[in-house]
Parts: C-alpha cells; sequence; structure tokens
C-alpha cells in the first residue's frame, strides 16, 4: 500500500466552487473559519469563555453513561476523564448510522478527525483535544442508510421505521448469512464477518449496533461516541428550541447568508423552514405554526403557544433539531473548535454563521474532509498503457475519451488549422468592416458564425466515426472509468470499508491515517 498522488480539490471538477473559494480563502465573511493557527486558537479562547463548568458535568456524564455500555481502550478512559477539564476541547464530526457504516467515506471522516486531533495536541500543548463521532440517531429516512456496497453484492436490512432511526431494533440479520459467504475467504474475513456479528445482534438498536462497531473499529484510538438523543442535552437546548418556536430565528437570521449563497453559487444546500425542529413520537413530524396553534404534521398532535412551552420544558427530548439546528445542538453541548465533514455539510455550516452570532453561540472552525481512491496495480498498469493518470478518470471522462479517440488524428489537426486561419481571416475582414456601415459589419459577424458552426459539425462527425472505428479503445476506456468509479461516481461513494479491510485488516485503518493530510483537503490516490 502506497501514497500514488495528492490531487487539490482545486483541481478537481467535481468539488463545489463554494467548496474551492472557501479553502482559498477568497470569501471575505468566511475566512475566520478555515482552518489556521490562528483561528484555531481564537476558537479555543471563544470556546472556553462560552462552554460552563455546568455544561461539561452534563456531558461528562452522558458520555460515562453511553460510553460504558462498550469496552473501552485506555486512551478512551482518559479521554473520559480529561473531558470534565476545562482546557479539553473536542474535533467532532457525524454521520447517519448507515448500516456497516455504508460507504467507505464514513471511515474516511473519523480517521480525519482522529489524526487533527492528535496534530493539534501537539500545536498546542496547553491544550487536550478530544475527537468526538456525533451519530445522527434521531434522522428518520432509513431507507438512506438501510444498505451498503461490497464488489459483490449490495447488503440491505429491512425494519419498520417512521421515527427515529437509532431507536429502531435488529430484527431482519439475514444480509449477515449472504456477508459471511462472500468474505469467509479473505484474509480478514472473519474479524470483519465477527463485527458485524456483534453489532447487528437480533434486539440490538441501530444505535448501540452503530456504537458497538465504530467503537471495535476505533477504540484504541480514543474516539468517544455520542448520541445527541438524550433528554439532559436537550435540556441545554430549551432556550434556543423556545426562541425558535416563537421567533423563527434561524430562518430569519440566515437569510443574509443563504441570499449571497444563491446569488453566488446558484443555490443555498439546505432552505431553512419557518420552525427548523421536529416532535419525536412513535414517529418523527416536523412542526409547523397556523397563526394560532402548532401542528405535528402528519399526526392529530396540537399544542397551544402555552401548551408547547410546557412540553418543551417537561419533555425536552422530544424535539428534535433538523438539518440545520442539528450543527446548533452539537455546538450547544460540546466543547468544540472544530468541524469535519463532507462538502455538502461544510456547505450548509456556512449558511449558519450569522445565526450563531446571534444567539451567541461561538462558531467552530470547518474543515471539509480528505478523498481516497484505492486502486490496484493492475488498474494502474492499464492506465498507463493508456498513457493517462488517475486524476484523468476524476474529472471530466467524456473529454478525456474524446481527446485519445481523436488522437494524433491529421484530418482533425488539418481542420483545427483551418479554423484557426478562419478565425484569423475573420478577424481581419472585421477589422476593415468597422470601416464600412454597420449593417455590414454584422454581415461579416453572422457570416463567420456560420462558417465556424460547420467546422464545429465536422468534428462531430469526425469523433462518431472515430469511435466506431475505435470502439475497442472506447469500451477499454469505460471499463477502466467504471474500475475507477463504481456506478458512475466516485469509490468513497459507494464501496464498503470491507473490500478494502477484508486484504489488509487494522494495517489499512493506519495506512489511511497515516496519508491523511490534516493541513489541506485532497483527494488522495493510493495503490494497493
Amino acid at each position: 500500500m502506497k501514497l500514488l498522488e495528492k490531487i487539490q480539490f482545486a483541481d478537481l471538477d467535481n468539488i463545489p466552487q463554494l467548496i474551492k473559494d472557501f479553502l482559498a480563502g477568497s470569501i471575505e465573511d468566511f475566512r475566520s473559519e478555515n482552518f489556521s493557527l490562528q483561528n484555531i486558537e481564537q476558537k479555543i479562547q471563544a470556546r472556553k469563555e462560552y462552554f460552563s463548568s455546568e455544561k461539561r458535568s452534563v456531558l461528562s456524564q452522558i458520555f460515562e453513561k453511553q460510553m460504558r455500555t462498550v469496552v473501552l481502550s485506555e486512551k478512551q478512559e482518559n479521554h473520559l476523564n480529561i473531558i470534565r477539564d476545562e482546557n479539553t476541547f473536542t474535533v467532532t464530526t457525524g454521520h447517519q448510522l448507515n448500516l456497516f457504516t455504508g460507504p467507505v467515506f464514513f471511515i474516511y471522516k473519523i480517521l480525519q478527525t482522529i489524526k487533527t486531533s492528535q496534530f493539534l495536541k501537539k500545536k498546542f500543548p496547553k491544550y487536550q483535544f478530544v475527537p468526538v463521532f456525533w451519530m445522527a440517531t434521531e434522522d428518520h429516512d432509513f431507507e438512506e442508510i438501510n444498505h451498503f456496497k461490497t464488489f459483490g453484492r449490495q447488503y440491505e436490512i429491512n425494519e419498520k421505521n417512521g421515527g427515529a432511526v437509532g431507536e429502531i431494533s435488529i430484527s431482519d440479520t439475514d444480509f449477515i448469512k449472504n456477508f459471511e459467504s462472500e468474505f469467509e475467504n479473505s484474509v480478514f474475513g472473519t474479524e470483519l464477518i465477527l463485527m458485524m456479528k456483534e453489532a447487528y445482534r437480533t434486539g440490538n438498536k441501530l444505535a448501540e449496533a452503530t456504537r458497538i462497531l465504530v467503537n471495535r473499529l476505533f477504540s484504541e484510538f480514543g474516539l468517544l461516541i455520542l448520541d445527541g438523543n438524550e433528554m439532559d442535552l436537550k435540556r441545554l437546548m430549551i432556550p434556543v428550541f423556545k426562541e425558535e418556536l416563537n421567533n423563527n430565528s434561524l430562518l430569519k437570521e440566515s437569510k443574509k447568508n443563504v441570499d449571497f449563497l444563491i446569488e453566488n453559487y446558484g443555490k443555498a444546500q439546505v432552505n431553512p423552514r419557518e420552525i427548523n425542529l421536529f416532535y419525536l413520537s412513535k414517529t418523527r413530524n416536523r412542526i409547523e405554526f397556523d397563526g394560532e396553534k402548532f401542528n405535528i404534521v402528519d399526526t392529530d398532535i396540537t399544542f397551544t403557544k402555552n401548551e408547547i412551552e410546557q412540553e418543551l420544558h417537561s419533555n425536552p427530548e422530544k424535539f428534535s433539531p433538523n438539518a440545520l439546528m442539528r450543527p446548533v445542538y452539537q455546538e450547544t453541548v460540546l466543547p468544540n473548535i472544530m468541524y469535519i465533514g463532507g462538502n455538502a455539510e461544510i456547505m450548509y455550516w456556512l449558511q449558519l454563521k450569522d445565526y450563531f452570532k446571534s444567539i451567541q453561540l461561538p462558531f467552530p472552525v470547518l474543515v471539509p474532509r480528505n478523498s481516497m481512491l484505492w486502486i490496484t496495480e493492475k488498474t494502474l498498469n492499464k492506465i498507463k498503457k493508456l498513457e493517462l493518470s488517475p486524476r484523468d478518470f476524476l474529472n471530466n471522462f467524456q473529454k478525456i475519451t474524446d481527446q485519445k479517440v481523436l488522437e494524433n488524428q491529421k484530418i482533425l489537426d488539418n481542420i483545427q488549422r483551418l479554423e484557426s486561419l478562419l478565425v484569423s481571416s475573420f478577424s481581419e475582414l472585421k477589422n476593415v468592416s468597422e470601416l464600412t456601415e454597420k449593417s455590414f459589419g454584422n454581415l461579416v459577424k453572422a457570416e463567420e458564425i456560420r462558417q465556424l458552426k460547420s467546422f464545429q459539425r465536422m468534428k462531430k462527425r469526425l469523433l462518431r466515426a472515430e469511435k466506431r472505428k475505435q470502439h475497442e479503445l472506447v469500451s477499454r476506456l469505460q471499463q477502466l472509468y467504471l474500475t475507477v468509479n463504481p456506478s458512475g461516481i466516485w469509490q468513497e461513494r459507494v464501496l464498503n470499508f470491507s473490500v478494502f479491510y477484508a486484504d489488509e485488516g487494522r494495517a489499512w485503518l493506519e495506512t489511511c491515517l497515516e496519508e491523511m493530510d490534516v493541513l489541506q483537503p485532497n483527494l488522495l490516490v493510493l495503490v494497493n
């Protein structure tokens, strides 16, 4: 296993322009959220002033309660102890409860969080930094998380859902038998199978299963795992939830940034609602206000203003933040100075900066996670034989295919030479036409456009003809593309970690951790 190449996000077509601009520091309002030692120092001081000893005490108790349900490493025991200290801060990532972690980038997010906390300990020796994984146990879209893919097949569970997914109990374990048959002969297949059986035991809730699995993979690195679906944690959110119910504060305070993103980047990642909260009963449903009472959508439950305030104070655990309110919840209950997430996550976090300021909540440094691509020596050799590189398969591959098909094509060279000559000739003619009447100048321009379109038609006809002629080359290119990009999208968004772990075991985790770039998000191309 070795690192072949680091590709900066600026050089990748698939990275949103907002993320590229954010990383380049070209958006003035968001520069203080960039990864820099100066910004981190400022976030530490702001968080130290904000995060009270009372909050730290509550958090410590919850961590103790939740983490004692799994076997802890020495590093985890130490982190449970130091989380009580005012000079301890967290570096956090979060994710849904995907079956057996889902796509492999789940693993990359956590490893980068661990490595970043290690990096900060060296840079700021006066402080301690604890890596935290926030489990999105309150999400209710079960279909998003109930499956994962390997090279061989897709695995899926079917359970009754509609409420918070963390509360779903495992009853469908047929997928384990199929997984066992696929991996039983792999070098580390037995280890994977045992991990799966331990986590997804019949009767385990999905939150419990995810904690067991994540802890099995990352306990030695000191990772702490937090489930926010806790009454005592939500009690800390009562003032924010109350303000949201009564004044639609998130919608109002985020409007400036949402408008900026729409104007400059075409859209906001997540559109705020008037009330960005759900209500948890047997299901998880949005809360709406009709001017007189609060209605729990798709149920018969309603509250007057007084009743919903009483419910909030009596049963705060029944109020659940949506995607935009979740960062607010997380930053309220953790002494957090940095969040590591996918590009889409970072984009909706950026919408919230003014809202954080309005409720006097410190905003963290935001770090887009690294991406990784694993290819075999065999695949790399095939790429090299075509005089291409892995990065060619990560951008506009149709353009690369067209270039390869027309490579060393003499007819194309002649067409392009004549096209250039045409452009030059019309440029000269336009200069002369400007000395005559305007209608003649327009005629020249129209004729240039007509003739240039003819050259474009010739290129397209030539390309189609060459693709038919070189169908074997086109087929090889397409097959290689799908080898590098399963299902036509980046590998990390399709394949489960098990396909890499099966042959290398924990050495694969160690390699990912070692190569992970803390200072600059990249796409890392590695050979196995």
